[in-house]
């Protein structure tokens, strides 16, 4: 009988916490379609061939859907599509919350996110990542269950339990890496890595599953599902995944043995154990990690907490198709990333090019072509094909950010991984506030094609400039920093994240990779 591996399950896991996570994240972003009123606007004016009468300039939110759906109208019935848009289904309770106030909810996640990153991955070092990310999980599906209450009372209450939601969500990554950093061989480390685009798989999943709940049930039902697809996850993984391999009751001995064997001492942070802060804030690489993390998080949570909106609102989609094709690029993402990830693995067991040759030649798939289709998206005007195929480019391209930002902090260091991925993933994580409540700042007045240019030109700015500064100052060299805490005198015996493995950690670091001698069991 073949015996499934506890590091391919514990992959599994690692991908679907990853899923679940971004489910309770992005779940608002459709949501928030569903459970506001539009605002309002003085009616279309068509002449005869079904074209609109208002210039652009007179467009206001709401006609703004007309005026492309106008320009798209394949038998110029303008009146038809007017009547049709501005009969609102019933979904639920609609509130009347300004584009500002969207912007506050959209964007109060990632208070909350920043705020925990930085500390996520010094907590799951200490605590153990195993309870971070299950806790977590665990308490961010109650406060999704609790959220239609909180919206019938108040905006505030649904912006406090976002809020939390943000800080309960941030500690996932940095914890994340901390269990890759435990469990993962050094020759399978890029496919755990891989592992974690499953927040991509749970925004493809997320979308349309919640655009077709709301549709049929309404927008709480929208709620309390996710809510409670999470809190059955929690038990799988409760049950499946521990710390380490040592801890884990169910492990093979012979995988156990592998996994220590190939770890060594290499990648490991003296338990309990204070990070070198002075020098991490004082390392060039770093800085170069950090802005090109910000210049990724920028264009993911712009289209992640803007995208539904400018499907429904600028190109006219219903809220079911709205769902489905905003969650295109993400599943394009997906996809790239692991095929980004293949090649760059390919690339490096060839030894072809450096670390950091390999990271900065793939700068060019993961920042500056994404930030060329939003370029591209500001030139068709309400073609809603090709700007579902710009959108769906765009951040398919950005998948090869499984080579570049997301693998950076384990080069760097190996030993605090889930430390560094926190600290970049904090600053990075201010993104997701600032980019809905620029949207809502710029659209305040006017929802138009002229408004949404100004933010996707800032977007691919963004993207660009970030990219190629870390072509200018980034590196994939571990540094020096890395095992500055413990000397090698004072390092206990064994791996120090808890693994006991004494005589047998012949694994050795070389340069930017390792040299594994195996044994038989």
């Amino acid at each position: 009988m073949v015996q499934i591996q506890t590091r391919a399950i514990l992959w599994v896991l690692i991908l679907t916490a990853c899923l679940v996570s971004y489910m309770l994240r992005v779940n608002m972003s459709i949501n928030l379609i569903a459970m506001i009123e539009p605002s309002s606007s003085a009616d279309f004016e068509f002449d005869e061939n079904g074209t609109s009468t208002i210039s652009l300039e007179d467009i206001t939110p709401r006609q703004v859907q007309s005026e492309c759906l106008a320009i798209n109208d394949p038998n110029g019935n303008g009146s038809e599509t007017h009547e049709r848009l501005t009969a609102l289904p019933d979904y639920g309770p609609r509130h009347e919350w300004s584009p500002n106030v969207q912007g506050l909810i959209l964007g109060s996640f990632f208070w909350g996110y920043m705020v925990s990153s930085m500390p996520g991955g010094l907590l799951a070092e200490i605590i153990g990542p195993t309870r971070i990310v299950g806790i977590s999980a665990l308490l961010s599906a109650v406060l999704t269950l609790l959220t239609p209450l909180a919206a019938s009372w108040h905006f505030g209450y649904v912006i406090t339990i976002r809020i939390l939601l943000g800080v309960l969500g941030g500690v996932v990554y940095p914890a994340l890496h901390c269990l890759i950093a435990r469990w993962a061989p050094p020759v399978e480390k890029g496919k755990f890595i891989g592992a974690l685009m499953g927040g991509t798989l749970g925004t493809v999943i997320t979308w349309p599953l919640l655009g077709a709940i709301t549709e049929k049930w309404g927008w709480t039902w929208a709620f309390f599902v996710p809510g409670g697809i999470v809190l059955l996850w929690c038990l799988l993984w409760f049950y499946f995944v521990s710390d380490t391999p040592d801890s884990h009751p169910r492990i093979s001995e012979k995988e156990k043995f592998y996994i220590i064997k190939s770890l060594g001492d290499a990648g490991s942070a003296p338990s309990k154990g204070i990070p070198p802060y002075r020098q991490i804030f004082t390392s060039i690489p770093f800085w170069a990690l950090t802005f090109l993390h910000f210049g990724n998080c920028w264009g993911l949570y712009l289209l992640l907490t803007a995208g539904p909106k400018f499907m429904s609102e600028v190109l006219g989609f219903n809220l079911g198709h709205s769902g489905i094709l905003a969650s295109l690029p993400y599943l394009a993402r997906m996809i790239f990333g692991f095929i980004f990830g293949t090649i760059g693995d390919y690339i490096r067991k060839a030894n072809w090019m450096s670390v950091t040759q390999i990271r900065k030649s793939f700068i060019i798939f993961s920042h500056v072509i994404p930030g060329c289709f939003l370029i591209a998206q500001t030139l068709i005007g309400c073609d809603q094909t090709l700007a579902v195929v710009f959108l769906t480019l765009a951040l398919g391209m950005n998948g090869a950010s499984t080579v570049t930002n997301l693998q950076n902090a384990q080069d760097l260091s190996s030993s605090y991984a889930g430390t560094v991925y926190g600290i970049v993933n904090c600053i990075g994580g201010t993104t997701g506030f600032i980019t809905p409540l620029l949207t809502g700042f710029i659209t305040e007045k006017r929802n138009g094609l002229f408004e949404w240019h100004i933010i996707f030109w800032i977007g691919a700015s963004v993207y660009i400039v970030c990219g190629l500064l870390f072509c200018l100052i980034g590196s994939g060299e571990p540094q020096h920093w890395n095992d500055d805490s413990v000397s090698a005198e004072e390092k206990p015996e064994g791996n120090t994240n808890g693994i006991t493995h004494q005589g047998i950690a012949n694994a050795a670091y070389v340069g930017d990779g390792y040299t594994e001698e195996r044994t038989k069991v």
